[in-house]
């Protein structure tokens, strides 16, 4: 069995269905003829030469026809991944290069710097998508469409996630029909949603685990409908729409559209009446969502408590791309706020001597790339994952996530401090604070690069807007001890965007790249003739 018997049983099943669309209209399929288009772009595919254990490389916007051409060469056996859209020629040609693709299919603005990225690789096809029905060959003779996507097993290699490299050289975890089945039963089995039909949305990245999970693979399971949304950043506007009814984001999304409520005078849902948090629901575009997630980071709790009282089952999950994306899931009316909750079924946990939470289960990856050395550093002799973050069980098995054993602060006194939990107490002590990165590994005291909300309603001048920074500074030192309270703080401007300097795709921070790019700002913070608001 593998992913494709998944969506042809689907297919079958549900043949009249909705399947695919794009927000705002247009793309819409059905999965019949989802599964005609499937079968119609393998044949050109294999035209090309792909065959099972090739990989095919994309560079595409979440849009209705990577879903078909991820799933047709997936039909093939060969392994379909995807290209961040924002990668430079070179990291176009890093990736493609270890991923050893020998088609990349793109969008037509992204054709010049895909070309400069694979020149002198090999690649036989760069496709464009826009004309990508008049430009594949025509099936091979004698191609048995039927006969090749039986023969793909739960073994074969599914697809290829890079990691985002903020530790270093990107990694290609290697996951497989198998691991991701296994993966998909269990949170189904979780969440509880409904084993037929329902609606997702497609608008993260499609290099990242995540959209390929929910608006990809768990719909061919489901039978859900995907939306696809090609600008991220619209995504919000796109929620009343699409009604979805399982959707989830990264925390930064969750606060920026608690701040937004807040703005429109929503301070406590919970003391609001079940008809007027009916009305905001049904505003947002959330009336309908049966299960929703918050992952990649830790969300604040402020903010998790913010939407469970507005009536949302807003569940926290923790996972990796070396696991398919999820490891534990909060279960819906058994969340524990403060917990990425108890392990998936099949999966197992342990607290390493250090800390360090170790992960074995059959949606671990097979491996890295190409990169035994870096495997075998990875998953040990008895098959436990090391994930490299520092956490703890409770008595009931939930997990709570300290932070990354890499990024774990020791000041110049030995003290370890969580810079995540300093950074979420920054984010959730008011409106203004929308990103925070604070500083103290090896410094005598916790300082912090602070940005504005965009969002925000800011003050009319600079003083009071300096004031008011400042006042939400201390009152997130209020709730912290006081070796982690920040003594200094610098306002910077320009707001940090996703897959940037600062951030990854997915809106982690990329920790040396900022400490390299403020370095003066920085060491303005622990120079001890500076003042500075929110000093000590």
């Amino acid at each position: 069995m593998s992913l494709c018997g998944d969506f042809q049983a689907t297919a079958s099943r549900h043949p009249d269905a909705p399947a695919l669309r794009r927000a705002g209209g247009g793309g819409e399929r059905t999965w019949r003829q989802y599964a005609n288009d499937v079968e119609r772009l393998a044949g050109g595919l294999a035209g090309c030469g792909v065959r099972a254990g090739d990989t095919v490389a994309l560079m595409l916007r979440n849009r209705p026809e990577f879903n078909l051409l991820d799933a047709a060469a997936m039909h093939l056996g060969a392994a379909p991944w995807s290209i961040y859209n924002t990668a430079s020629p070179e990291q176009i040609t890093d990736v493609v290069g270890r991923a050893q693709s020998n088609v990349l299919i793109t969008e037509h603005d992204f054709i010049e710097r895909a070309s400069a990225g694979v020149a002198g690789l090999g690649v036989e096809y760069l496709l464009d998508v826009e004309t990508i029905d008049e430009v594949l060959p025509p099936a091979p003779a004698g191609f048995d469409f039927d006969t090749v996507w039986r023969s793909v097993s739960d073994a074969d290699l599914l697809t290829i996630i890079w990691t985002s490299g903020t530790t270093g050289r990107s990694k290609g975890v290697e996951l497989t029909h198998g691991g991701m089945r296994a993966l998909l039963s269990a949170l189904t089995d979780v969440s509880g949603v409904a084993r037929s039909g329902g609606r997702c949305m497609s608008y993260l990245p499609t290099a990242h685990s995540a959209d390929r999970l929910v608006g990809l693979y768990w719909p061919m399971m489901l039978g859900a409908e995907t939306t696809c949304v090609a600008d991220g950043a619209q995504v919000l506007a796109a929620l009343p729409e699409v009604r979805p009814t399982i959707w989830g984001s990264v925390p930064r999304v969750w606060e920026k559209l608690r701040t937004a409520l807040m703005a429109r005078g929503i301070l406590d849902p919970a003391t609001m009446s079940d008809q007027a948090r009916a009305l905001v629901l049904a505003d947002l575009g959330l009336d309908a969502a049966a299960w929703v997630y918050c992952g990649a980071a830790p969300i604040p709790a402020q903010t998790l408590d913010f939407f469970l009282a507005l009536g949302l089952p807003l569940c926290e999950v923790w996972g990796m791309s070396e696991t398919g994306g999820l490891l534990t899931v909060n279960p819906i009316g058994g969340q524990r706020v403060g917990t990425v909750g108890p392990p998936m079924r099949d999966v197992e946990l342990r607290i390493a001597d250090d800390g360090e939470v170790f992960a074995r289960g059959p949606n671990v990856m097979r491996g890295y790339r190409n990169d035994p050395e870096r495997t075998a550093e990875a998953i040990d002799r008895d098959g436990w994952l090391h994930t490299g973050d520092i956490g703890r069980l409770d008595d009931q098995g939930y997990l709570t996530i300290v932070d990354r054993k890499k990024e774990i602060i020791i000041n110049t006194a030995g003290k370890n401090m969580s810079p995540v939990a300093i950074e979420n107490a920054l984010k959730s002590a008011g409106p203004l604070i929308g990103q925070a990165c604070v500083i103290g590994d090896a410094r005598p005291y916790i300082s912090a690069l602070l940005v504005l909300d965009p969002e925000a309603r800011l003050p009319a001048d600079e003083a009071a807007l300096n004031a008011a920074v400042d006042a939400e500074v201390r009152a997130a030192n209020a709730r912290l001890s006081h070796v982690e309270q920040v003594r200094r703080w610098t306002l910077l401007r320009d707001e940090w965007l996703p897959d940037g300097d600062e951030l990854t795709p997915t809106m982690k921070l990329k920790r040396k790249p900022i400490a390299a790019k403020y370095a003066s700002q920085i060491q303005a913070l622990y120079e001890p003739h500076t003042e500075r608001l929110g000093s000590a």
